[in-house]
């Protein structure tokens, strides 16, 4: 069934089939699942049930491959999200087609815009929200375009890394609420919000994060008309420009996240995060840019937000995001995320949020 609260996380669907409308309509949307969620968190921090649902050595059985002896993180922070490995699956052989021919994609609808030597291309969160990685090459360049729904964490990585090629699939597990991929290669696990190997052979290794615009369908056919657009390889495959996260940027703490909370903002708050630093959404938003040190945040009405309604072309606006930088007398882009408040807090901790 689609959407089932499986150990905390609402997923969507394993097989084929899409239910969504049925499954909607009998529990609502994220906040129906969010009560039972607080109620199972609490059940397990009261009797320590994060040691059977968190990472442990016998994930071998299902990783033979996976070289357990490396690792960089505690074995208590990576948490079953529900899926088995690859149970979210991955698009490996992407399908595309020109701006000209999309007919179905609202302008206001969030696509990730990536733009590499010359070749445009916009991936929409009405698909990425249904496989969370894209495994792609545009420009020359072997890409992989993450979006994890519970971080609303959206980044470019080139797939080059030690003379090597690497594709990437889902581990089914979370760290601090974010998705932990896995290469193809040597079944190495990584943190997506960092791009960096966590368990395994590349534990320590950095993914190179390739500048990309999460931004609104017009806004992209705006400034690449001659741009293509992914879409599914199979239109029945999922309930595609639906929502399976209803909900969720609404909620008042994020879902299976048990690290610390940040000071002075809710923690599903957006911010910005650019090289470290991060900026709230709302203080963008009232000031319409900020400039620090050569580095220009702009803010601009006409983007739906993927995770509020139950059709992400009806989500409130959150408004499109540019962060560039001057070089040599131009503008260029620089690599950001959109994300939570809480996101930034964990894997920055101790690191001040601009609010003001």
């Amino acid at each position: 069934m689609l959407h089932r609260f499986v150990k905390g996380r609402v997923l969507p669907p394993v097989g084929r089939a899409s239910h969504h409308a049925s499954m909607l309509s009998k529990n609502g949307n994220f906040r129906d699942t969010y009560l039972a969620a607080i109620f199972l968190f609490g059940l397990m921090t009261v009797f320590g049930g994060f040691e059977a649902w968190a990472a442990s050595p016998s994930w071998g059985v299902e990783w033979p491959n996976t070289d357990f002896t490396k690792r960089s993180v505690e074995w208590n922070e990576i948490l079953s999200g529900g899926p088995p490995k690859d149970g979210i699956p991955a698009i490996d052989e992407p399908r595309t087609i020109p701006v000209s021919k999309v007919h179905n994609l609202a302008d206001s609808e969030p696509v990730v815009g990536l733009i590499l030597n010359g070749q445009a291309r916009a991936y929409p969160l009405r698909i990425l929200t249904w496989h969370e990685i894209v495994n792609d090459q545009l420009g020359g360049v072997p890409v992989t375009v993450t979006y994890c729904p519970l971080c609303n964490s959206s980044i470019v990585f080139d797939r080059r890394l030690d003379g090597k090629v690497f594709d990437f699939g889902t581990t089914g597990k979370l760290r601090h609420s974010d998705l932990v991929m896995y290469d193809r290669q040597t079944e190495s696990w990584w943190q997506q919000f960092l791009g960096e190997g966590i368990v395994g052979a590349m534990t320590g290794k950095q993914l190179t994060v390739i500048p990309s615009r999460l931004e609104s369908f017009a806004d992209f056919k705006k400034r690449a008309p001659d741009g293509d657009v992914l879409v599914p390889n199979d239109p029945g495959m999922r309930n595609y420009g639906a929502n399976p996260y209803a909900g969720y940027d609404q909620s008042a703490l994020p879902f299976l996240y048990q690290g610390e909370m940040p000071k002075g903002i809710n923690p599903m708050v957006r911010v910005v995060v650019v090289e470290g630093e991060a900026w709230s959404l709302p203080l963008l938003r009232q000031k319409g840019e900020i400039t620090r040190d050569g580095l220009m945040l702009r803010w601009r009405p006409g983007q739906n937000s993927a995770l509020d309604t139950r059709t992400i072309s009806e989500g409130h606006d959150v408004g499109n995001v540019i962060v560039q930088r001057m070089k040599d007398g131009k503008t260029e882009d620089v690599a950001y995320d959109v994300t939570f408040a809480f996101v930034f807090t964990a894997f920055y901790p101790g690191r001040e949020i601009h609010r003001k």
